[in-house]
């Protein structure tokens, strides 16, 4: 089926009037596009994010607009023409069209995703492409959707490097942050035993089940959705064990807050892999380990990022 994307700039008058003005005349599904929104989220939420892409932030300077999607049929292109008067009468700018396929939508992305190695073992393969000559190296199969973890970030290619020689003996390994599920399905890949994954995004564990049958572990992963720090029936599911093997690939200052908690679901002589850790930060994160009672035993960058690898004590 084929779309119109619709565009129209708000102007002085803001998002918030434009979208109640277009819900007036009918119109649902809009989308918002605001330098303000984005602009108040990086000043207030910085608990979840450390770096933001410069280019993106250039890509929505001064962007004030809302968009919508109507078919591209005869009723579609009637409905614009009365939605253009609208607007037009009103004040504001002419819309701008586009023409779309729905496997725009759910295909494009998936252009900028190949076949990754990653250190000396895996080979991360998105689920459209075939597995191309290995070398010997394991596949792991992924799908991210909507959510973090594909391979591609220096955070999480630190992580599946440091535990590649640790992955293969844990009996359990716990993933904090754990998006896609790509660092436990990549421990279970590499021979650890089981895997329970934890998100504060509700998506995360129909995404990472998937991503878990695409690799045929699906029945050694459990993934639950919640908040770690906050999260008190959460918090009791994850204690009720200790794991040799935790990764925690989220932000420093949730790295941060979550040391102890980890130290102490850590089985002794176990290892701690954290990273998602912006250059700056890396400090901050060795005081935090080290005050847990981790011991560090490695240090990575790549790019801006940094990765530790920590012992837990016996």
């Amino acid at each position: 089926m084929r779309w119109l994307e619709v565009c129209v700039e708000a102007g002085d008058r803001g998002t918030e009037k434009l979208c109640a003005f277009l819900e007036d005349l009918g119109v649902s599904g809009l989308v918002v596009e605001d330098e303000a929104d984005l602009r108040e989220f990086i000043e207030k939420d910085t608990q979840y994010w450390d770096y933001i892409d410069e280019d993106f932030l250039a890509s929505r300077q001064g962007v004030c607009r809302v968009k919508f999607y109507l078919p591209e049929d005869e009723a579609g292109r009637k409905a614009l023409l009365s939605i253009r008067e609208a607007l037009e009468k009103a004040g504001y700018p002419s819309p701008v069209t586009a023409s779309l396929r729905d496997e725009d939508w759910e295909n494009n992305w998936k252009q900028y995703y190949r076949p990754i190695a990653v250190g000396k073992k895996l080979l991360i393969v998105p689920e459209w492409e075939a597995v191309p000559e290995s070398g010997g190296r394991l596949p792991l199969r992924l799908n991210p959707g909507l959510i973090f973890g594909t391979g591609a970030h220096p955070s999480t290619r630190m992580c599946l490097e440091a535990a590649e020689d640790i992955a293969p003996a844990a009996e359990a390994v716990l993933d904090l942050g754990c998006g896609s599920g790509i660092l436990s399905i990549a421990a279970l890949v590499l021979g650890a035993k089981r895997a329970l994954g934890c998100d504060i995004d509700p998506k995360a564990p129909d995404i990472a089940r998937m991503n878990a049958a695409l690799n045929g572990v699906e029945d050694r992963l459990e993934v639950l959705a919640g908040d770690a720090l906050s999260d008190y029936a959460l918090r009791s599911r994850i204690g009720a064990r200790k794991y040799p093997l935790i990764f925690l690939n989220i932000v420093a200052d949730v790295i941060i807050a979550l040391s102890r908690d980890a130290a102490r679901w850590l089985e002794p002589g176990g290892s701690l892999i954290c990273s998602g850790i912006i250059d700056g930060r890396q400090e901050e994160v060795r005081a935090a380990l080290e005050a847990a009672g981790l011991a560090i035993t490695a240090h990575r960058q790549a790019e801006n990022w940094h990765s530790y690898t920590a012992k837990g004590g016996r």
